[in-house]
């Protein structure tokens, strides 16, 4: 008999749990099914160069039938519910339809969205940084800004259009803006008028330092490099509110702009709360040190959405990235095995080995084990880093090849937001006449040189 492992989640803690599945267990032991709202796994790291233009959208994604074995089972789907008494999970497939699916073993690695606070006008006039639609979205926006600041004849509105707040300076927040004025600045000289007035980037953090998932020093050199490119950033502060052209900050300044984009932080995916399982700290799922769900029989978790203990910190959950995902779904994987009767069960003990901050222009700061770098050592090495982990020779390739391309020929400037958005077919008026049908239904359609 075949045992059912199921894994709900396509992301780096999902899809490094069904690859290594695949190689541990015994061949045709067990049905390993992935459960994901979309057909790929986006490579978070690498986002801000998509939305910057330094990368091709697709180049950032890995597809997820293309790198799992033929036995492994992609449902496309959205996990709704699930019962862990009777071992079923319930998913909404692609076509609408709703079906339960068995399981022996469960692994959750659904993941996290964007957690907001309740500021007055954020959902309607902010803008996230979470995922790959937001953030061509983003490039396109900041496209059209120009395009409105260089068509506009008031100054004080052209200094609207030109002021970009992004709001949280973790990881997201500071590559992201960093690329995006990167970018910016080598698009300016298109915009006669822009390049006159000039550009205001604003970076909001309600913490004392940027950054502080890395050490203070690294901090610090990534916010002078910021501060040296004219960009501000304000520290202990926090957004109070947001209009359709203005920012409040808490420090008494209301900003106008056009522009807010919202990196603070992290949740874990909604559908969490409707698993029936056992949450702590933030929302996150309870797990023991080999991420077995506490008191659950056959359901592990991991990544963003449960607290892995961190060896590296007694009493702290492992942090949201992408390399304590990727590890947790390698262990989890061999734990699931361990389950079924294929190895032993062993505790979480990955610590972080480095960290990466690529902010654009040949800047970057990096630590490795223990060796600090900064500049232009440290952008080498997080593309290299990044290289190396994008799973699949032809994505390695292909993004040798933007980056490539990128520095010989610079950015794309074309805003294309209507892309998979096209116009619908004009109805037709009173006056309009089919046209002519010039075959009958009994004639043979002419074919090429006839």
């Amino acid at each position: 008999m075949a045992w059912n492992v199921v894994i709900a989640g396509g992301g780096f803690g999902g899809f490094a749990a069904a690859r290594t599945l695949e190689r541990v267990l015994p061949k045709h032991s067990a049905r390993i099914t992935v459960v994901t709202d979309q057909n790929f796994m986006l490579y978070t790291p690498l986002l801000p160069g998509a939305a910057a233009g330094t990368l091709e959208p697709r180049h950032v994604v890995v597809p997820l039938r293309e790198e799992l074995r033929e036995g492994t089972d992609l449902r496309l789907g959205r996990v709704t519910s699930a019962d862990p008494a009777e071992k079923t999970i319930t998913v909404q497939s692609v076509h609408g339809r709703s079906e339960v699916l068995p399981y022996d073993q469960l692994i959750v690695a659904l993941g996290a969205v964007n957690r907001t606070l309740p500021v007055p006008g954020l959902e309607e006039h902010a803008m996230g940084f979470k995922d790959l639609p937001e953030a061509i979205r983003l490039r396109n926006h900041v496209i059209r800004t120009l395009e409105a600041a260089e068509s506009t004849e008031d100054p004080s509105e052209r200094a609207a259009w030109l002021t970009y707040v992004f709001v949280g300076a973790g990881y997201a927040g500071l590559e992201g803006l960093a690329e995006l004025q990167d970018f910016a600045a080598d698009v300016l000289e298109l915009y006669p008028r822009c390049r006159t007035h000039g550009i205001r980037w604003i970076l909001v953090e309600a913490r004392e330092q940027v950054m502080p998932e890395i050490q203070r020093d690294l901090a610090s050199f990534a916010e002078t490099e910021l501060r040296s490119r004219g960009i501000e950033i304000r520290t202990s502060t926090t957004l109070e509110e947001v209009t359709a052209d203005t920012a409040r900050l808490s420090d008494g300044e209301v900003v106008r702009t056009r522009t807010v984009v919202w990196t603070a932080g992290v949740k874990p995916a909604p559908v969490v709360a409707e698993l029936g399982l056992p949450l702590g700290k933030g929302g996150r799922i309870e797990v023991d040190a080999t991420m077995k769900v506490a008191g659950v029989d056959g359901v592990w978790a991991i990544g963003d959405a449960a607290g892995v203990p961190d060896p590296a910190r007694k009493g702290e959950a492992c942090p949201p990235t992408a390399q304590h995902a990727i590890r947790q779904g390698r262990r989890v994987a061999k734990n699931v095995a361990a389950a079924l009767g294929t190895g032993r069960v062993r505790p979480f003990t990955f610590k972080t080995k480095g960290v990466f901050v690529d902010m654009g222009r040949y800047q970057a700061v990096a630590s490795t084990m223990g060796i600090k770098w900064r500049g232009l050592p440290a952008w080498w090495l997080a593309r290299t880093y990044h290289l190396m982990a994008m799973p699949g020779t032809k994505r390695r390739l292909r993004l040798l090849l933007d980056w490539n391309v990128g520095l010989l020929f610079g950015r794309d400037t074309s805003e294309l937001g209507r892309l998979g958005h096209p116009a619908r077919l004009e109805p037709p008026t009173a006056t309009s006449a089919p046209a002519p049908d010039t075959a009958s239904a009994t004639e043979e359609p002419s074919g090429p040189g006839v």
